[in-house]
């Protein structure tokens, strides 16, 4: 029928402080996007993760957010554009070397949080973020989210571009990502998750709050590693998908 990817945010515990059950998710997910240490992860978090994502035939990315170790990265930040690129050299460069380190490769970006749902609406921080990786490798892809300014600024930056959906998250009538707090931003029930990723996917669009949809190329979906249901979630996901002959596969091996 199709083949699509399935990704998670992993490495994002922190010295002592573990986030999520990321050994669980990474024999589910194709792709793991690697937190690099400034909203959650540290060089030992890093180097294990893409260890074990290595071992599971996982391909992984470089997942850079706001420096935000209190607020996970959720808050957005008042830096420039230009802070904005060197912050994103710094963690895409952190995460390229801790890869090689354990025997594997970044292959594409996926900026985090606040970074990422700014770099969505805004376009000088789109801009930013595709500079930067530009900068440090061209043959980096971007996950971008879907229908947003994210994928423009990669085109036009000159890189591989793939946009993704969200399994667990509800989305506003303009496409975008429902703000967490607001009725309808989370979704819990993993069944329920799995049954609209499934029809988003046979549809090749975004499904809205209101039931509207948005067409867009769908190659990657993603489930979020922090939650509590994150691993019953994924799983859901992809059994849904294979049973409807879906393939399950790295949108960038």
């Amino acid at each position: 029928m199709t083949s699509v990817d399935l990704n998670s945010d992993l490495g994002e515990g922190y010295g002592a402080y573990a986030c999520g059950d990321d050994a669980a998710i990474l024999d589910i997910v194709t792709s793991a996007n690697v937190a690099c240490g400034l909203h959650a992860g540290d060089p030992e978090i890093m180097a294990r993760t893409f260890t074990l994502a290595q071992a599971r035939g996982v391909a992984v990315g470089a997942h850079p957010g706001f420096p935000d170790l209190w607020g996970f990265g959720r808050r957005r930040m008042p830096f420039s554009p230009d802070e904005i690129e060197r912050l994103v050299a710094y963690q895409v460069g952190a995460a390229a070397a801790l890869a090689a380190y354990s025997g594997h490769r970044i292959t594409y970006v996926k900026a985090h949080g606040a970074l990422g749902n700014l770099a969505a609406e805004e376009r000088p921080v789109a801009d930013a973020i595709a500079r930067a990786v530009r900068a440090v490798d061209r043959d980096l892809a971007m996950l971008a989210i879907a229908l947003s300014a994210q994928v423009a600024a990669a085109e036009d930056f000159g890189l591989a571009v793939h946009q993704e959906i969200f399994a667990d998250r509800g989305y506003t009538e303009s496409g975008l990502l429902i703000p967490r707090g607001q009725p309808g931003a989370l979704i819990t029930d993993s069944g329920a998750a799995a049954e609209r990723v499934l029809r988003m996917v046979e549809a090749g669009a975004i499904l809205t709050a209101s039931g509207a949809a948005l067409p867009t190329p769908i190659r990657s979906i993603c489930v979020h590693g922090d939650s509590a249901h994150a691993v019953a979630t994924a799983r859901a996901v992809r059994d849904r998908l294979e049973a409807a002959g879906v393939t399950l596969a790295p949108f960038r091996p």
